[in-house]
């Protein structure tokens, strides 16, 4: 897949004051999400868009998008 995370989200998310417990306890972001940012799956553009809010960023910021590999 060619596009890519950028940054470790869940790392960045704590440093702004978001640990995964607070994720789950204020139903921020679901468990299965969590796990799928935890091993670099991807997610819904919701999602996205939630995470870009609480990280005070952009898509771009988040995401790369690299050339496939022949």
């Amino acid at each position: 897949m060619p596009i890519k995370y950028k940054i470790d989200v869940l790392a960045a998310l704590k440093e702004k004051g978001y640990p995964t417990t607070r994720l789950r306890k204020e139903k921020l972001i679901g468990e299965a999400t969590i796990q799928r940012l935890r091993h670099k799956q991807s997610v819904s553009f919701e999602i996205l868009s939630k995470l870009c809010n609480l990280l005070e960023c952009d898509i771009g910021d988040i995401l790369t998008n690299e050339e496939e590999q022949d």
